[in-house]
């Protein structure tokens, strides 16, 4: 066995089981309802042809979060703190401003799948799921030690995971069709709008701040050998996590797929998602679909508040006390649009592919900042990003950049 967190290059399994659990956060943020939605509609009308977007922004994802978690390690700071302290005022308080905006998004996607689960499990009204789901969610952060969440969010993945295991193997998807599109890129302009969705419901801003603060979680000491363990089982933690992400999102657009896009059944909400599931693929599937929607809309709503807390706290350069208002007021703060999307009775259904979407925008504005501070010698010293990386990172930046002007463009010519 290797020491864990002697000079040398092993790994140790105990202690990877050991630091196992930040990433799982992540995860759970990026199988939200909000991916639920997308994925619905992807898997739905184009069948298997969006599943190679899945994979391209789960492999950018690993990317970009073994930064944001480098980041924290090697400075001792969250991303939110570290934009504070780098930028001038006027740069630090639009971006700030774009993530906040970014965070009511997730709020928005969050909320109304909880509500939407409890209302399909108990016929609770849309209000009152989410209102339930914001007491949960509330309940969890502030009550829950650090470790003791995490372990709470990590049993709700499972739970999800096992979910939608089962209903693969209920629906009986065409593996010889879905193989290859797994891999292989396809879009136009009648999928770029739901392809750019689901690139924003996998990669999510807030969570790419998330990462850079609860890596605070596992604290390994100063000294660079130590920060450079860290960073070892970061990179294990951040990698396993992100592929049983890439697991459940592709399996999301399977059963999608194989259930809606076979029977060509036109899905527009994720009720409708629900009560069709029943007849075409058993009740046992529709009992499994609403039972992870809602540990996805609590589990990630929490997260989503964990993540809001920092950004709030962070580009404010107030502490992340759970004593102080401040902390308490940022745990639900962004929840209040969401509540008045609900009551007001809008089309749920494209509000939360156009959440998605609002988070794909904002992507430059956190993996620009992310950029410029990871290449920094004298902020990240030895952890500066090296060639391959920065150029990783920077060709990830460029293809969400020009896929935007895309989105634009189409959005623009369809309406003319």
């Amino acid at each position: 066995m290797i020491a864990e967190t002697g000079g040398t290059k092993g790994v140790s399994l105990k202690t990877v089981f050991r630091f196992l659990g930040p990433g799982f956060l992540i995860t759970v943020g990026f199988i939200d309802p909000g991916n639920w939605a997308t994925n619905i509609e992807g898997g739905s009308e184009f069948g298997y042809e969006l599943l190679w977007v899945v994979t391209v922004s789960t492999a950018m994802l690993i990317v970009i979060q073994h930064m944001a978690a480098k980041l924290d390690i090697a400075t001792g700071k969250s991303l939110a703190v570290n934009i504070r302290e780098y930028f001038s005022g006027p740069v630090s308080a639009l971006l700030g401003v774009t993530i906040v905006l970014a965070c009511v998004a997730t709020d928005v996607a969050e909320l109304l799948g909880g509500a939407i689960g409890f209302n399909l499990l108990f016929g609770m009204p849309l209000w009152m799921g989410a209102l339930v789901t914001v007491l949960f969610e509330v309940f969890l952060i502030v009550s829950q030690r650090y470790h003791r969440l995490e372990a709470i969010i990590i049993g709700f993945l499972g739970i999800i995971s096992v979910c939608y295991l089962i209903e693969l193997g209920l629906v009986g998807p065409d593996w010889q069709t879905l193989a290859p599109a797994v891999v292989v890129p396809r879009v136009n302009r009648s999928s770029i709008y739901i392809a750019m969705a689901i690139l924003g419901a996998v990669v999510m801003p807030h969570n790419i701040f998330l990462h850079s603060n609860v890596i605070h979680s596992r604290k390994w000491g100063l000294t660079e050998q130590e920060k450079m363990d860290h960073l070892r089982y970061e990179k294990i933690d951040t990698t396993a996590a992100m592929i049983l992400g890439w697991v459940i999102n592709s399996a999301m657009i399977v059963v999608a797929a194989a259930v809606f896009a076979r029977h060509h059944v036109a899905v527009t909400s994720i009720e409708q998602a629900a009560a069709t599931l029943k007849p075409l693929a058993g009740p046992l599937a529709g009992l499994l679909f609403a039972i992870a929607l809602v540990f996805a809309g609590v589990g990630s709503s929490v997260t989503s508040s964990m993540a809001e807390v920092n950004v709030i706290t962070g580009f404010l350069g107030k502490p992340e006390d759970s004593r102080t208002w401040l902390y308490r007021i940022s745990t639900f703060v962004t929840a209040i649009p969401s509540f008045l999307i609900i009551v007001s009775s809008m089309d749920t259904f494209r509000i939360l592919i156009f959440s998605q979407v609002v988070l794909s925008v904002q992507l430059p504005f956190t993996l620009i900042p992310l950029l410029i501070l990871s290449r920094d010698k004298k902020l990240m010293g030895r952890f500066r990003s090296g060639t391959v990386e920065f150029v990783a990172a920077l060709a990830i930046s460029a293809v969400v950049i020009g896929l935007n002007g895309y989105l634009f463009y189409s959005t623009i010519a369809g309406e003319g």
